[in-house]
């Protein structure tokens, strides 16, 4: 008789890549499930969502329904520069304010004055200006306080003290020239002028470090030196009281030759 032949079936050894596949494919779809909860966008939420049905039932992807096309972009994290910018304009309105104060009680501190014409108080991004006319304070050629002007600039001084902006103490002349022993140019008698000021606001309790004194002479006139008036408008002490707001620096690249 014929012996029949049998043939061995041959074990398949590959089958484990069948279950290593399905674990990989769930533990790749566990990772993206996580990301997908810790996102907070919500249109990416939803266009994962409708890729993992396609690719464990087979069906059609389907586009997102939005019901308004900014949702798909929105972030609730807020732009870092926002609150910044918000506390910096706060910053700035309340530091003019109180600048728009100080030159309120020094207008009504100068009222008198003001209404002869002889101080003028303005108010511009560096601070509030006060332009005393030197004939309210000196007598002609002179550094010496008079007792009228001493009684105006404590009733300026002591609104002064009660902020901390720095004081600039300016001294202006006319361009008539001087030439006597205590003065030898105008020079000297609008940086004394000035120096006398700051000497009477240290008097009525202004700490020293805001105070600062500087003599221009006449080379920052605000009126013509051809007329009588114009002199006498130019011969001035000028106080600025500097807000606290830092001043726009614009900076140019030098480059060399």
């Amino acid at each position: 008789m014929a012996r029949k032949k049998h043939e061995e079936e041959h074990e398949n050894h590959e089958r484990w890549l069948v279950s290593y596949a399905d674990f990989i494919t769930l533990l790749f779809a566990f990772f993206v499930v996580m990301y997908a909860i810790s996102s907070v966008n919500e249109g990416k939420y939803r266009i994962l969502s409708n890729s993992l049905g396609v690719a464990f039932s087979g069906l059609k992807p389907q586009a997102p329904a939005m019901k308004d096309p900014v949702d798909a972009t929105h972030s609730i994290i807020p732009l870092p520069t926002a609150a910044p910018s918000r506390a910096a304009d706060a910053a700035v309105k309340k530091e003019r304010a109180q600048m728009t104060n100080i030159a309120r009680e020094l207008l009504k501190a100068m009222a008198p004055l003001i209404s002869q014409g002889k101080v003028r108080v303005t108010q511009t991004n560096r601070g509030v200006s006060v332009e005393i006319n030197a004939s309210v304070l000196f007598a002609p050629g002179e550094a010496k306080l008079s007792e009228q002007s001493e009684t105006a600039l404590r009733a300026v001084a002591k609104v002064l003290t009660k902020v901390g902006n720095d004081i600039q103490v300016e001294g202006h002349t006319d361009n008539v020239p001087i030439n006597t022993a205590m003065f030898p140019s105008n020079w000297e008698l609008s940086a004394v002028r000035a120096s006398s000021v700051v000497r009477l606001f240290l008097d009525s309790g202004i700490d020293e470090k805001r105070l600062v004194a500087m003599g221009h002479a006449a080379n920052q006139p605000v009126a013509s030196n051809d007329t009588p008036e114009g002199r006498l408008r130019n011969r001035r002490v000028q106080l600025m009281i500097l807000s606290g707001l830092p001043e726009t620096v614009t900076e140019v690249p030098v480059l060399p030759d």
